[in-house]
């Protein structure tokens, strides 16, 4: 898991970082400033892989910020502003987003970081660790209802629950995408948009950016996972 915190003064922004870094499974928000002085005792006295760092702050301004701090985590700026773009790569930053920034956008430079493996890469996962057993109990009302595992097709998130997709049915579960991605085996059940979790082995074959599955049901693929799920899949 990558401990990351945001530096950013205006609510909406921050809403939207914490919102792309709860789509991705391995990314864990540690804390949010909005200023970039109160963000420094936290660096050091915490273990932070990584900052979300506006450039226009109050107090000191994110570009100072990166002047100033030692041993800094990875960076990615993210501002309305392109004038500081070259400048800011001078102090190793990842990536340069401009706001409004898309979540294809925010994966793509996220991905960069060489260490993390967002979704796909070799770094072990805490769903190859301690998977999930091969049965699940889903509360569904004052119920709870045993799934085999490999009896799941796929996971699709739908607002404020994610509906499992089993060879017989379908089951709702109060569970996020999340969840599900940190805890399944990822050998085997990939993230394959931000909606959909698969389970490869039901893949009858990919065409352009979508799954086609043993049923011919068809599943998107999303540009930010596609790269990285076509890697899996010819890897496999």
């Amino acid at each position: 898991m990558i401990q990351c915190i945001i530096i950013e003064d205006q609510p909406p922004a921050q809403r939207v970082l914490k919102k792309y870094i709860a789509d991705i499974g391995n990314l864990d928000l540690k804390a949010t400033f909005t200023d970039a002085l109160s963000a420094i005792d936290f660096i050091k006295s915490e273990k932070i892989d990584l900052i979300f760092l506006d450039i226009h702050l109050p107090k000191i301004s994110g570009i100072e910020f990166l002047k100033v701090i030692k041993h800094k985590p990875s960076v990615i700026l993210t501002t309305a502003f392109s004038d500081y773009a070259l400048e800011s790569y001078d102090f190793g930053v990842i990536d340069y987003l401009l706001k409004p920034f898309s979540f294809e956008r925010f994966v793509q430079a996220v991905n960069k970081i060489p260490r993390l493996g967002i979704d796909f890469i070799a770094e072990k996962t805490l769903a190859e660790k301690n998977p999930l057993s091969d049965v699940v109990f889903i509360k569904s009302g004052y119920e709870h209802i045993k799934i085999e595992v490999e009896d799941i097709r796929f996971i699709r998130s739908d607002a404020d629950y994610t509906e499992i997709h089993t060879k017989k049915q379908k089951y709702l579960s109060q569970e996020t995408l999340r969840y599900w991605q940190e805890n399944l085996d990822t050998r085997k059940f990939i993230r394959i948009h931000k909606s959909y979790i698969l389970n490869i082995t039901e893949i009858y074959k990919i065409n352009a950016n979508q799954v086609i599955l043993e049923d011919k049901e068809t599943l998107p693929i999303g540009r930010a996972f596609k790269e990285g799920f076509m890697q899996l899949i010819i890897k496999e």
